[in-house]
């Protein structure tokens, strides 16, 4: 590549990095409609693979989303708001055992001494704004009332998802196949193979740990609902939901859970069936659910997904977000191959040259 061709790339980039973070309160609708356009164009590719056209495939998959947004709008919220409320109900009683039975156990065993003289004022404050705000629906739609531009736009992006997944889903391998089309012959070949290594990382992360993470959230708020947890599935949906950071779904579980238990029984034997549940829900995830579903293709280390996301999230908002784990599953495999290189290259493998030392010159006898 020549030096023209470099500083033109090099400025290709750089505008397309300034265009990102300008356009950003834009592009997000059709970066989320790309994302779930590639989460679930496999599932069109069977359909079609088949018998059926792209655009019914792509109709059965659009309906099937579309009911379990639906299932997940009109049952699951309203049974997660209703939990929600019974967290706020049970935050005096929490505040009790802890003033009553926490404290002075930390003081007998420990010798900590901590004053939390204004803790029953904190629970009836957090009380008195959920009553006033009306739920958790009242207060998100209150919030975005306050300018109308805001809930313009909200609602202008809400229904742009649906129409850029529909559209994008459709002409998915035609776009694919057209980029590929578009890029120097010279680097086609390569190009394309570190786009395949991409899509084989990011696939197995995004579509396998979505899957786990559903499958996670489904086992945690089953049993705990079956051991009489009132808060059953806001804990168990939310700790599946963080898993895709390994150990954090059980921590974050085990924690709520246990404060959950102790405020609803008023007993520190509560937390034992809690600590079944979420060990049961380890031991089915590290031995069936993570390598049937994800695999060892990811190689994405938690800490890189964690500063992934933030990253993202500071440079570009909430379109940095998502774009947090695709560009960290390519920049991976450019690493990987960048590694590879400079293994084989001569700066890595050059050994150090050992002075040559002539032979004497032997007497003649």
């Amino acid at each position: 590549m020549t030096d023209s061709a470099k500083w033109l790339s090099l400025a290709g980039l750089s505008l397309a990095a300034l265009l990102l973070y300008l356009l950003a309160p834009v592009l997000t609708p059709f970066v989320a409609g790309a994302l779930l356009a590639y989460l679930t164009d496999p599932l069109a590719d069977r359909l079609e693979a088949r018998g059926l056209s792209r655009t019914w495939a792509v109709v059965v998959v659009f309906a099937s989303i579309s009911l379990a947004a639906g299932v997940a709008v009109l049952v699951v919220a309203p049974l997660l708001e209703q939990q929600l409320e019974r967290l706020i109900d049970n935050l005096p009683a929490l505040a009790a055992w802890i003033k009553s039975s926490a404290l002075p156990w930390l003081k007998a065993r420990f010798g900590v001494h901590l004053k939390l003289n204004n803790l029953d004022q904190i629970t009836a404050l957090i009380g008195q704004h959920w009553q006033q705000a009306g739920g958790a629906a009242s207060t998100l739609f209150s919030s975005l009332s306050h300018s109308g531009v805001v809930l313009l736009n909200w609602a202008m992006n809400v229904l742009l998802i649906p129409v850029v997944t529909f559209y994008l889903l459709r002409d998915w391998d035609v776009l694919v196949a057209n980029v590929h089309d578009l890029m120097p012959r010279r680097y086609a070949d390569a190009v394309g193979g570190l786009a395949a290594e991409a899509d084989a990382v990011l696939s197995a992360f995004l579509r396998g740990q979505f899957s786990v993470m559903l499958a996670l959230g489904i086992i945690y708020s089953l049993g705990l609902y079956l051991v009489g947890l009132d808060l059953a599935l806001l804990i168990g949906m939310f700790a599946g939901l963080v898993s895709f950071i390994p150990y954090m779904g059980a921590i974050v579980g085990i924690l709520s859970g246990c404060v959950a238990a102790i405020s609803q029984f008023g007993e520190l034997w509560a937390v034992v069936p809690v600590l079944v549940v979420f060990s049961i829900g380890q031991l089915l995830e590290g031995m069936v659910l993570t390598p049937n579903l994800v695999g060892d293709r990811v190689g994405l280390h938690p800490v890189a997904v964690i500063f992934a996301v933030l990253a993202g999230g500071q440079l570009f908002g909430f379109l940095g977000v998502l774009l947090a784990l695709p560009a960290a599953a390519v920049i991976m495999v450019l690493m990987r191959h960048i590694h590879g290189l400079y293994k084989d290259s001569d700066l890595y493998g050059e050994q150090r040259l050992e002075p040559e030392i002539e032979p004497s010159e032997s007497a003649d006898p």
